[in-house]
């Protein structure tokens, strides 16, 4: 009878032991783990946009660069160009204005000129009745005449000076005008040539007319020489009547 309760209560002891042990097993079981999924679909829509995006990005830069090459170039085009010479131009314009105004006898002045070809070449010959007021007044025709040659040569001279310096200004005008960038460079380098060219061009004029000036002036004075001759040689005939001829 003993024998059969101990058994009793160490089936009733196992059976207790195996609830606890179940009981503190229970809490240790491993959780299942997630299996991830790949969206295929939304891979290649993701790809697509970022393609799109760096596409649209790399336009922007382009367009910032073409803003930029075009700003670029309209600095150029407004970029000037230096002319240096141009002091030096008119400084030799002034210098033939200076020899023009030297102008001895009769001046280029249009307003005395009538005035002083009359006093020079007279065309009443009463006032020049003794041998000394002719001999003034050829002297005066000869001092213009002299004058006006030397002035020219003066003239000729500064322009045969200037030549020198015209070329180099040319050669400096052409080099920038060959490395002008932009249009407004370009144009001005070609009005500076227009300038140099105007320049030679007052020169020239100005050539011309001391030259003949002085041709007008010889003519003048040789169309005097003739007149007085014959004026005098009236005066010295007479009207025929002082002489009778003898029978």
């Amino acid at each position: 009878m003993k024998i059969k309760i101990l058994s009793a209560v160490s089936s009733a002891a196992l059976v207790s032991g195996a609830a606890a042990a179940v009981v503190y097993v229970g809490p240790l079981a491993t959780p299942a783990l997630a299996i991830p999924v790949f969206d295929a679909s939304n891979y290649a829509q993701n790809i697509l946009t970022a393609a799109r995006t760096l596409t649209s990005i790399n336009n922007q830069i382009q367009s910032l660069q073409n803003e930029a090459q075009m700003l670029i170039n309209q600095g150029k085009n407004l970029a000037r160009v230096d002319f240096p010479q141009l002091q030096e131009l008119q400084a030799k314009l002034q210098e033939i204005d200076r020899l023009m105004g030297q102008a001895q006898g009769i001046d280029f002045k249009v307003g005395s000129l009538d005035r002083q070809f009359e006093n020079l070449f007279p065309q009443d010959f009463t006032g020049l009745g003794t041998r000394s007021q002719r001999l003034t007044s050829a002297r005066a025709q000869l001092e213009a005449a002299m004058g006006s040659f030397r002035q020219t040569m003066s003239i000729q001279s500064q322009i045969a000076e200037n030549v020198e310096g015209d070329a180099r200004i040319l050669a400096a005008i052409v080099l920038r005008s060959q490395g002008a960038e932009g249009s407004l460079a370009a144009q001005q380098a070609t009005n500076q040539l227009l300038a140099l060219t105007t320049k030679q061009q007052f020169q020239i004029q100005n050539l011309m007319a001391s030259q003949f000036r002085a041709e007008a002036l010889e003519q003048a004075r040789r169309g005097q020489i003739e007149r007085q001759a014959r004026e005098a040689t009236a005066r010295f005939l007479g009207d025929g009547k002082a002489y009778s001829p003898r029978n």
